[in-house]
């Protein structure tokens, strides 16, 4: 490792340690130990696993909410006087400890609290998230997710994940298919409107959804099972429920059976909410001309809606890069952020917050 600056050290050694969702439980402590040295009052691990930290004691309170469980693999953790590299650099321990940099320095102003959550589970179930949401009143949020650093994003789609399946007692193909053919074909129906109805949408990626198939099991012998794991990217303008019912239409077509997992709806912030101009006026006053993005994925930034305060989402690194071997962060980058971030947080504090 290059020699480097406390700030770049903070995240190389954090991406050093592994956090795959349900296994954080080192980083977290590693996170913990960090964050009463970058100037953090309060500082502890809830019963859900995530860090939480604060700082003053205001009832206007301002939420910075980040995730340090990543997926798995990745490529071979290092760092240089430009780039650090690893899983978990860009998506998301770059806009973590960004934020957890940057809300240690910001001057607070009377009568304001500031909370760093490092969220468990985000690239799962969102448990941890979901642990905090009741917990919290904030007035505003900045989530860590990346943007490019001189992006601000302002909304991501929903998610809906479903299994489909069947079984039966075993039969001869020529006489019934079996259930793999029969979840097959269902799953093909839903992918196939969804497509449609996509190609015939000439809007931004956030208006239109999307279908993958996660996961395919089952056997063709005796006792026959099948299983189809899919996942829905639901667009701005759409509930979870629609696509509910576009896959209860489909299974019962072919007679297959089906679960819902996972749900939830797609948020988009006004783009002159309190938080997008603080963000944007950091970013023009440091370093360069802001831009807008929505995000063709789902993240915390979708839960956090329920407090319904202003928001936005930001951080350093290429999000094409997520959950790739090649994930990386300039270090040059992610020191602009950490100033962007200091300086939205103030702004923030001097916009009326009644």
């Amino acid at each position: 490792m290059a020699m480097a600056s406390k700030e770049a050290s903070l995240l190389f050694h954090l991406i050093s340690i592994p956090s795959i969702s349900g296994h954080e439980g080192k980083a977290c402590s590693y996170l913990a130990s960090q964050l009463p040295s970058l100037g953090w009052d309060d500082t502890y691990i809830d019963e859900a696993g995530n860090v939480v930290a604060s700082r003053g004691n205001g009832k206007n309170e301002i939420v910075l909410l980040g995730h340090i469980d990543t997926v798995e693999g990745g490529p071979e953790v290092k760092m240089d006087d430009d780039f650090v590299w690893g899983r978990g650099a860009v998506d998301a321990k770059g806009p973590l400890c960004a934020m957890a940099v940057a809300g240690g320095r910001a001057k607070l102003d009377p009568g304001f609290k500031l909370t760093l959550i490092a969220a468990v589970g985000e690239e799962s179930s969102s448990k941890g998230t979901l642990y905090r949401i009741p917990l919290h009143s904030p007035k505003a949020c900045i989530v860590g997710e990346p943007s490019n650093t001189y992006g601000i994003t302002i909304g991501y789609r929903g998610c809906l994940k479903a299994t489909i399946k069947a079984q039966d007692n075993g039969a001869h193909r020529s006489a019934d298919e079996g259930p793999l053919t029969h979840v097959t074909l269902a799953a093909a129906d839903i992918l196939n409107f969804i497509r449609r109805e996509s190609e015939a949408l000439q809007q931004a990626v956030i208006f239109r959804p999307s279908g993958a198939i996660i996961s395919m099991s089952g056997r063709e012998m005796g006792p026959r099972t099948a299983e189809i794991e899919m996942e829905i990217r639901i667009p701005v303008g759409s509930t979870p429920e629609q696509y509910t019912s576009l896959i209860e239409k489909c299974t019962r077509k072919h007679g297959v059976e089906f679960e819902i997992i996972f749900a939830i709806k797609p948020h988009l912030v006004d783009k002159d909410n309190l938080v997008v101009r603080a963000l944007r006026k950091a970013v023009r006053n440091h370093y360069g001309t802001p831009q807008l993005f929505v995000k063709s994925g789902t993240a915390d930034f979708n839960h956090a809606a329920a407090w319904n305060c202003p928001l936005a989402a930001y951080g350093p690194g290429d999000s094409s890069l997520d959950h790739g071997m090649e994930e990386h962060v300039s270090v040059k980058d992610y020191l602009k952020s950490i100033d962007i971030l200091e300086a939205a947080v103030c702004s923030i504090m001097s916009y009326d917050l009644a």
